[in-house]
């Protein structure tokens, strides 16, 4: 229910009058088509909401944000619907930072954290009212009920999201207007907002923003739950291509299986799937996908469920597209997986962030060496001023993970990448090594080998738990899992 001081106000006071401007193809809206359409509605079945899943840890996120920035405004939007081709739009998903204080997953709201005289703040969401008293409910494609179904309204969201008031977003620009010029707002999501931001304020917006990141560096037991189920989604994701993998003729048809996985079990794949089979594995970011599945090569799939509290799996297993590796394939897979056991030995409270990836990269060079395919020593080739192992492997083994694949990027370096783990982090462990099919330094046989095994791991009080260990990693247990998978198809 809304409070007494913010009761909604009735919608037509907030509406436009008229129809919204038809689009180039349409007919127009005759006045009798307007009135006829403005009648005859029966009373609306409102109300029945319930909080929204983890409503009490979005609150107490919201709490810690207003401890940590006493007696000051604070705007965070979460950004609008993005055109993908003239009036036709990309599927919208909230901003991070605005969905991890909320779980609102409408467009164009913004939460406003008003201080009060205490010291704290009381939450405001601005949202679109629900209602049917203007003509925008059938002629508005972009926000008209009839074209994109309903929206929660005032009263909706103040009853979902437990903010302490919600009001018209048509009255935001009246209340930045009035509050203090030396607010924080969250930058980059509302051309509206950052209109209102004045250079003087860029330090203060990047406090704000780097808080917030770094606030969400440590996980809490909902947030790890979610990540669990993303990462149960991808493996049936991945059980689907391998289901497949005799038949499927192309890389696009591989991303096509596991994006249907994507949206059947959550929102979307939480990044662009990486499905890349033979040389194209050397292209770190290959996402065209527009090659061949070809037998006897290997097929690297990174990919991960996004799953409906945006929580995102980051899954990578490099997969035989026959079924087995080969010789040379087989030496090189099982060099990086060692890499990998060395790096996730690494994960434990205390140690530095890095400690994973230097673990990796001397299993890797002492691989490379005795492989014969690096010519100096592993001791010379780790030096800081040589780092010539990278030639074959480039990035290191982890990132943080979480509402984004790339979670908490805006944290100060040595809040991160030369911080330490702490228990509830949750990170990605993903050594890799990539021959490209011209590199002269490395043997014929190795030529256009990419392979990444990549898990998803959060630190815990004795070390670590990995997330996705029920995704087999290991040679022989890759092969077993292929198997099975075609034999259950059979």
């Amino acid at each position: 229910m809304s409070t007494a001081h913010d009761a909604p106000r009735p919608a037509s006071a907030d509406a436009p009058v008229a129809p919204v401007a038809p689009a180039s193809h349409d007919t127009g809206t005759p006045p009798a088509l307007l009135d006829f359409m403005l009648q005859g509605w029966a009373p609306r079945a409102d109300g029945g909401w319930q909080p929204v899943k983890h409503a009490a840890a979005h609150r107490a996120r919201r709490d810690a944000l207003s401890r940590r920035f006493p007696g000051e405004t604070l705007v965070v939007p979460t950004g609008h619907e993005q055109v993908r081709a003239n009036d036709t739009h990309f599927r919208f998903r909230p901003g991070s930072d605005f969905f991890w204080l909320t779980g609102c997953h409408e467009a164009d709201n913004v939460l406003v954290l008003e201080p009060t005289a205490d010291g704290g703040h009381r939450s405001v969401l601005y949202a679109e009212p629900a209602h049917r008293d203007s003509a925008a409910f059938f002629t508005d494609r972009k926000k008209g009920e009839l074209w994109v179904g309903a929206r929660l309204g005032l009263e909706g969201s103040l009853a979902s999201f437990g903010v302490d008031a919600c009001r018209p977003l048509a009255d935001l620009d009246a209340t930045l207007a009035a509050a203090d010029p030396r607010r924080r707002a969250l930058r980059g999501f509302a051309p509206a907002v950052d209109a209102t931001r004045a250079e003087a304020n860029a330090e203060r917006d990047t406090e704000l923003a780097t808080w917030l990141s770094e606030a969400r560096l440590v996980k809490d037991v909902g947030e790890i739950e979610e990540l669990r189920l993303s990462i149960d989604a991808t493996k049936k994701g991945f059980d689907d291509v391998i289901l497949t993998l005799r038949t499927a003729p192309t890389e696009r048809w591989v991303e096509g299986i596991f994006g249907l996985r994507a949206r059947v079990e959550g929102n979307d794949v939480g990044y662009g799937t990486i499905a890349a089979c033979g040389s194209h594995a050397c292209v770190l970011h290959w996402t065209r996908n527009d090659g061949a599945l070809t037998p006897g090569e290997l097929l690297l799939l990174d990919a991960g469920v996004e799953g409906h509290q945006l929580y995102t799996a980051d899954i990578t297993r490099t997969l035989p597209v026959s079924g087995r590796f080969t010789a040379p394939q087989r030496r090189i897979y099982e060099l990086v997986w060692r890499a990998q056991q060395a790096a996730f030995a690494a994960v434990r409270p205390g140690n530095d962030f890095l400690a994973p990836n230097r673990a990796a990269m001397v299993v890797l060079a002492e691989g490379l060496h005795a492989l014969g395919i690096l010519q100096v020593t592993p001791e010379e080739a780790l030096r800081d001023d040589r780092q010539l192992y990278k030639r074959w492997t480039l990035h290191n083994v982890s990132h943080m993970l979480g509402i984004d694949v790339h979670d908490c990027a805006k944290a100060r370096q040595e809040s991160y990448k030369f911080g330490k783990l702490e228990v509830g982090m949750v990170l990605t462990i993903e050594p890799g090594l990539y021959f490209q099919p011209d590199d002269a330094t490395v043997a014929a046989e190795y030529r256009g080998i990419g392979i990444r095994i990549e898990d998803d791991v959060v630190v815990t009080a004795d070390g670590h738990e990995n997330l996705s260990a029920h995704i087999p990693t290991d040679a022989d247990a890759v092969e077993a899992w292929i198997a099975d998978v075609w034999a259950k198809r059979a």
